[in-house]
């Protein structure tokens, strides 16, 4: 081992010095970010705004990478280096490199601890790494994780050199399709709605230095109706005379404060006069968050709240709705996979990142659904204070998409019971568990996001099994929020919504016979090629136009003709396909590149402003009392 930490350290030399050699693999299409990236500073946003110290370090950038067989000790040398955190398939990794069920993949680097770090103990955080993940500092094993979509983290310090150069290995194994995980949209030979394999570290790996008993993370729930907000912070050990304070700042003003002992929730009251997030009007309270222990300050956190509220409720002519804040609101949205030509599950920079929120918002929408995948915390920062709704969908997996059991209801309209896993290439019990586990992980991780306005465990059938017991892990995690429990078909007759998905035949809107509120969860999928701006030469779509006046027609005629008229009726949100063409995919409002918007913007935000106050009569007329 010793001597494969001095070759490692000599690479890691030769690395800083060549970081200008480094360049995009491969010949596919590329983001104008592409160009913006520089590899002694990739991605240095702070990686988690929701729960915020002043001192921390960035540890993306040139790493030393191998491909070894699975089971094999760790390797004596590397194959070159790879940009961190781009997956290993990726363009922007430098590599452009496909990896298999047999193989894994070494990651090495070293780095510094900061003198003023001293006495402190040094957390290392991945943000995202798919999907069975083994550290090593210094060559003293420091933890393991399974999981491909949420952040994990370990305690470094009693593995750190106390010489200042350290060493950092970690191990990846992804088996992709070929293992019954959650992996969302990867599989091993891409094509039509499945995409390249994302394999390894892609989100950001950092470190920051915490107080022996410090803040491991802030559960935050709103409470209009009671005019409250609750913070519980979560702490690495407790005992009675912890004393937690929050401070609540509108701008520089203190407008609201708590204390708590004995672990007990801070209960915080709001102004009277409450500022209430919404998409028009998305206010964000600063959080300050205090951890005393002994009489001392030894932690301090910064974070953020909205004052909202999500809920169904029935309108005074019987008909259940959406509600933000106690009042109807028609939800309208692109379906957004959140993938890129060049860095695949991970944005080239945080500018490109913010580019999709924002254009969804001038495109006129007010939600977005993220389909099938866990975006960075950044993300969803983004979302928080732009106003932007987001349906999160939790990554499926399983066996082989079954086709004929996804179309079964389409031709029959006959639903199956999910508990008949072989139907639903659900047969591994192991990989039902981790599931359960890895949804329980993401929902923890992001239920104080004040923008998620609905979960979604299952799409269309795929991978789809127990949803009742999915709901209920939910459930136990967050009460707050409403369930869209089957996207698709395969309902259930259980949870919040009844969830359609239209694409070949015109949508007519019926009520629901369990009284449940009815959004249209996907529908449109129209698709454009435009040269020069696809992925290859495959165009996969619902329903091909030549030109982009046709398409623009197409689609104001869908939105007039069908969503309109069914908004009176009854239908409480939509969800177009989709915001971006993916890969075969060229059903996009903009191309994968991000170069071009394929529909007109002035209009399109005009038509869609018309389809979001066709809802809007309701929250004065038509509301309960």
């Amino acid at each position: 081992m010793r001597r494969f930490f001095l070759i490692s350290s000599f690479l890691t030399l030769f690395a800083i010095g060549s970081s200008a050699q480094w360049k995009p693999a491969g010949d596919k299409i590329k983001t104008d970010w592409a160009s913006q990236i520089n590899p002694a500073n990739v991605l240095p946003e702070y990686p988690r705004p929701i729960m915020e110290r002043s001192d921390w370090k960035n540890l993306n950038g040139l790493w030393n990478y191998a491909v070894i067989n699975k089971g094999e000790h760790l390797p004596a040398e590397f194959e070159g280096q790879i940009l961190v955190p781009f997956a290993i398939e990726s363009s922007l990794s430098g590599v452009g490199k496909r990896i298999n069920e047999n193989q894994e993949l070494v990651y090495q680097r070293s780095f510094d601890i900061p003198s003023a770090w001293k006495g402190k103990q040094v957390l290392l955080h991945f943000g995202a790494v798919d999907w069975k993940t083994d550290v090593w500092v210094n060559d003293v094993k420091v933890g393991s994780h399974t999981g491909g979509f949420t952040p994990f983290s370990f305690d470094i310090t009693a593995a750190l050199s106390g010489k200042g150069n350290n060493q950092l290995v970690v191990k990846v194994w992804d088996p992709t399709d070929k293992g019954p995980q959650p992996r969302g949209k990867q599989v091993s030979n891409p094509e039509g709605i499945w995409y390249t394999p994302v394999s390894g570290i892609w989100q950001t790996v950092w470190m920051e230095p915490v107080a022996g008993k410090h803040i491991e993370n802030l559960r935050i729930t709103p409470d209009i109706d009671r005019n409250l907000l609750t913070v519980k912070a979560e702490l690495n050990s407790a005992c009675p005379s912890d004393f937690v304070e929050v401070n609540v700042y509108d701008g520089n003003q203190l407008v609201a404060t708590g204390k708590s002992i004995n672990a007990e929730p801070v209960e915080v009251s709001m102004p009277r006069n409450a500022k209430l997030w919404s998409p028009d009007s998305p206010f964000l309270y600063t959080l300050k968050v205090t951890l005393k222990s002994g009489g001392k300050v030894v932690d301090k956190v910064d974070s953020y709240a909205a004052m909202r509220k999500y809920s169904t409720r029935r309108d005074a002519d019987g008909i259940v709705r959406l509600e933000l804040n106690n009042e109807a609101l028609f939800q309208f949205g692109p379906l957004d996979q959140g993938w890129w030509p060049d860095g695949l599950y991970t944005a080239p920079t945080d500018e490109a990142l913010l580019y999709d929120v924002q254009k969804t918002k001038d495109f006129g929408f007010n939600m977005i659904r993220k389909h099938i995948k866990v975006e960075p915390m950044r993300w969803y920062y983004h979302c928080d204070r732009l106003g932007l709704l987001v349906w999160q969908d939790m990554p499926n997996g399983g066996g082989k998409y079954h086709f004929s059991t996804i179309s079964f209801p389409l031709v029959t309209g006959v639903h199956h019971r999910d508990d008949r896993y072989r139907k639903f290439a659900r047969e591994s019990r192991q990989g039902r568990e981790e599931y359960r586990a890895e949804l329980r992980e993401m929902i923890t991780q992001l239920e104080s996001v004040p923008s998620i306005v609905l979960w979604v465990p299952f799409n269309e059938g795929w991978g789809q099994f127990d949803a009742a017991d999915a709901c209920r892990i939910i459930r136990s995690v967050d009460e707050s929020r409403p369930i869209d429990h089957a996207s698709g078909w395969h309902d259930q007759k259980i949870g919040d919504l009844q969830s359609l998905h239209v694409y070949f035949r015109p949508y007519r809107f019926r009520p629901d016979k369990l009284g449940r509120a009815v959004i249209l969860s996907e529908f449109g999928g129209y698709n454009l090629r435009l040269e020069g701006h696809c992925w290859n030469d495959v165009n996969y779509g619902y329903k091909g136009f030549s030109d982009r006046e046709a398409l623009w027609q197409a689609y104001r005629k869908l939105m007039e003709e069908q969503i309109l008229p069914a908004i009176p009726r009854g239908l409480c949100a939509a969800v177009y396909t989709q915001l971006t063409d993916v890969e075969d995919e060229l059903n996009g409002i903009m191309t994968y590149d991000r170069r071009v918007v394929k529909l007109p913007e002035d209009p399109l935000r005009e038509l869609n402003r018309r389809l979001l106050e066709a809802g809007s009569p309701m929250n004065e007329t038509k509301k309960e009392k």
